[in-house]
């Protein structure tokens, strides 16, 4: 199989046998990899001012990053990332990915139209709008799942350039959600149930990321349905097993090894707690993705990060009978 049809196959909850699927939902240190800028670091103020050529020598090589870096770590998904704007852009470049790798990697953009929590500049004024005014922010919600869904059915008129998206509005800070249960079932339950329904109904599929102590909203997080759920943030005090008891076998986990731990911990703490993700997630035989509980982020030492990988190589094989290491 391919590592696309790998990386389906576990969203789908299917056994697969054999290594376990790899994937960041950002892979920040390219610079110290690869020697070069991260795309989504570039900024593009002359753009409309380029050549079709320069423009292209652009693409190229933001297609060539994201590649590379899926390529050099056995990345079974690429979740495409870059300043650029505008729909036309944006199609070119996942144009050029799939151009350049084939079906070899499932390909996913954001594409989370629900309420995150609120930046320190606006969070006092929308706390106050959700409790004197949500019929407002619902009205809102409407119209950004409509934009969500409207450029999702551009991208599947243009070839079904995607195979799905990344729902990456965080809900929760380390101790708790920002929006209580009651909160959550007002203001974020229909509409992110409705815009995981309609990806569906285009074929695209979900992964739900958001950091946090999501453990008070993920039962509601479930029933809204989405294939995978991502990234089961131990500093939140997500426990996997306890999340995978909450949400059933029919929805994939994504992520669990501590960023805290990769970059302040001891080799010997990492290693443990790398090998502790792996028999947790590996444990059903099926439905486990490993990853990070965040992403590669800046100020993550490179070496971390490639000695996590390496112990996922040596052992996120699925055996026959799982057994303690």
């Amino acid at each position: 199989m391919t590592h696309r049809e790998r990386f389906i196959k576990t969203l789908l909850c299917e056994e697969i046998g054999g290594r376990v699927p790899h994937f960041e939902l950002v892979f920040f240190l390219t610079m110290e990899a690869f020697g070069k800028v991260h795309p989504c670091h570039r900024l593009y103020d002359q753009w409309n001012q380029m050549s079709y050529e320069e423009k292209k020598l652009h693409i190229d090589e933001i297609a060539d990053i994201h590649i590379d870096i899926a390529r050099r770590y056995d990345h079974s998904a690429i979740f495409v990332q870059s300043s650029l704007s505008g729909f036309e852009n944006i199609r070119w470049l996942l144009e050029t990915i799939r151009e350049k790798s084939g079906d070899e990697y499932y390909l996913m953009m954001h594409g989370d139209p629900t309420w995150a929590i609120p930046d320190g500049d606006s969070m006092m004024d929308f706390a106050v709008q959700m409790l004197e005014e949500p019929e407002k922010l619902n009205e809102i919600s409407e119209r950004r799942v409509e934009e969500a869904l409207d450029f999702a059915a551009r991208l599947d008129a243009n070839g079904h350039l995607l195979d799905g998206f990344a729902l990456c509005s965080d809900y929760c800070f380390n101790v708790n959600p920002f929006f209580s249960p009651d909160q959550f079932d007002e203001l974020i339950v229909p509409y992110l149930k409705k815009v995981i329904d309609e990806y569906r109904r285009m074929g695209y599929y979900t992964i739900k990321h958001t950091d946090g102590n999501i453990m008070p909203i993920v039962r509601q997080m479930a029933e809204c349905k989405p294939d995978a759920i991502h990234s089961l943030d131990p500093q939140g005090n997500v426990n996997l097993r306890s999340v995978r008891e909450l949400v059933g076998d029919q929805i994939a986990l994504v992520g669990n090894v501590n960023c805290g731990l990769l970059q302040t911990g001891t080799d010997q703490e990492c290693d443990a707690d790398v090998m502790r993700s792996l028999r947790e997630g590996m444990a059903d035989g099926k439905g486990y993705i490993f990853s990070t509980s965040n992403c590669v982020y800046t100020g993550l030492p490179l070496a971390r990060y490639e000695r996590m990988w390496k112990l996922w190589r040596e052992h996120g094989v699925y055996p026959e009978k799982w057994t303690e290491r």
